[in-house]
């Protein structure tokens, strides 16, 4: 299948994982409050972390692995076999330790916490990465769609108070493990389990466990603030920055979509050695990357305040206020996310990724504990920003020789000059229509959507861009 359908599939399911809880969010936050939100948002924070373990950074490592395998049938049979036997040992020691923690730690979020432990079952039996290392997207896209409306449907049916918070989270948890479930029978004929010695599996376990760390740093300054806004600032606090980032995880998810795809891609072109083609290749989808959340970022920020109150209610009105500064990660996030999936990791350069994410992860943290006491959400805000930026920023202290940061920090002020035009516009049109409400939000978004493509268009064609063999 083409990278342009295998894009497509991928980009529309991640956007729809996201987007269908988004959809939930409005009536959850109306039928819960900010203390409800809270309390689920830290009680997942926690689960997704111990997914997360049981995973070992196979989303990433699994998908390159299997890709460079994928020429040669009794290699890539063998390759699959042995990471799986490995996926399942460590699968299997993290739910034991979660079952464990449900059951003797969790306190308020308990009930909760025992209904999502089908989200840590699932990862027994997810093959993702196996499926994306051999570029088929669509049964991933198309049976995780469907069971995920199941569960948007058992929301609506179902919860009706804070007592009811437990099936919110086993609806998701159950559309998780049959989602995963379902993808299974997709891999007949393309990959065989052959049973190989656990010591041919404990050689994976090794790269999988650097790559890890890495996750494991991103989703301490992505999924700890949560919990640590929950802890210092309280569970009121916590409902409001779930909010507002639950937005940004959003749009954020179509950078990481493209990414997914990318990455298999690049990773075979590396290893049959076509270096110069990864490069054009680099240069062109960090362009249009750039185009993209530079879009984003500027439009979240001109209507955010606009828009909380009237998607989640007034009682969530803050969290406008708070996704202001949240959007502009979505730059950085998009520039760091380029030169890992397509230079860092197909290359095996997995201690540039963990050096990165570290340091963010680092600065995460110690930002939070300074500003979270004072500043409450905001500070949890402010943390995430100075983490996102230290990412790019140490990717480009290591390899500021080997890639042209220059010209690409030009496409990033280009397109922030474009994004300030339009958010000005927006601002504008804003302060002088008459309607107000979803009509008012409509019009300003159409308005901005006008302007910033518009003057995209005219610069692409000023600079004769084409992004077309991007997706070939």
């Amino acid at each position: 299948m083409s990278t342009k359908k295998n894009a497509a599939y991928n980009v529309a399911y991640r956007m729809f994982s996201v987007l269908l809880p988004l959809v939930t969010a409005p009536f959850l936050s109306r039928t819960v409050g900010q203390e409800g939100v809270g309390l689920y948002s830290y009680a997942w924070s926690v689960s997704y972390i111990f997914c997360l373990i049981g995973m070992l950074g196979l989303n990433d490592y699994g998908v390159r692995t299997i890709a460079k395998a994928r020429d040669d049938r009794a290699e890539l049979d063998r390759t699959f076999s042995a990471i799986w036997q490995m996926q399942l040992a460590v699968a299997g020691a993290t739910l034991l330790v979660w079952i464990g923690y449900a059951a003797f730690v969790a306190d308020a979020e308990k009930e909760i916490a025992f209904a999502l432990t089908l989200m840590s079952v699932s990862c027994l039996c997810s093959f993702d990465w196996c499926l994306m290392g051999l570029d088929i997207f669509r049964p991933i896209a198309l049976r995780n769609t469907f069971v995920k409306l199941i569960a948007a449907a058992c929301v609506f049916i179902f919860v009706r108070g804070k007592e009811d918070l437990w099936i919110y989270g086993l609806s998701w948890s159950l559309s998780t493990l049959l989602g995963n479930l379902s993808c299974v029978t997709s891999l007949k004929g393309k990959v065989s389990y052959r049973r190989v010695p656990m010591r041919e599996s404990l050689k994976h376990l090794k790269p999988c466990a650097v790559l890890f760390i890495s996750v494991l740093a991103v989703n301490i300054y992505r999924t700890m603030d949560k919990v640590m806004v929950s802890q210092i600032a309280g569970m009121e606090q916590n409902g409001l920055y779930e909010n507002a980032e639950k937005i940004i995880y959003c749009l954020s998810g179509f950078i990481s979509a493209i990414g997914t795809v990318m990455m298999p891609k690049i990773s075979h072109m590396q290893k049959q050695g076509r270096t110069e083609e990864i490069r054009d290749h680099i240069d062109r989808s960090m362009n249009l990357i750039l185009c993209m959340v530079s879009a984003m970022a500027f439009g979240v920020a001109a209507v955010a305040e606009h828009f909380a109150p009237l998607f989640y209610g007034e009682d969530f009105t803050y969290s406008g206020t708070l996704m202001i500064p949240l959007a502009f990660t979505l730059i950085l996030i998009g520039f760091a996310n380029v030169i890992r999936t397509q230079w860092v990791l197909p290359q095996s350069r997995d201690h540039i990724f963990v050096k990165s994410v570290c340091c963010g992860a680092a600065v995460n943290l110690v930002a939070n504990a300074c500003l979270i006491p004072s500043m409450q959400s905001m500070g949890a805000v402010a943390g995430t920003l100075l983490a996102e930026f230290t990412v790019p920023l140490v990717q480009y202290l290591i390899l500021r020789k080997e890639l042209p940061y220059r010209r690409f920090i030009g496409y990033a002020g280009i397109y922030a000059v474009i994004g300030g035009i339009m958010l000005l516009t927006v601002k504008g049109v804003g302060s002088v229509i008459p309607w107000k409400g979803w009509t008012g939000l409509g019009v300003q978004t159409l308005t901005g959507i006008a302007v910033y493509g518009a003057l995209t268009l005219a610069y692409w064609k000023k600079t004769g861009k084409d992004f077309r063999r991007i997706l070939k």
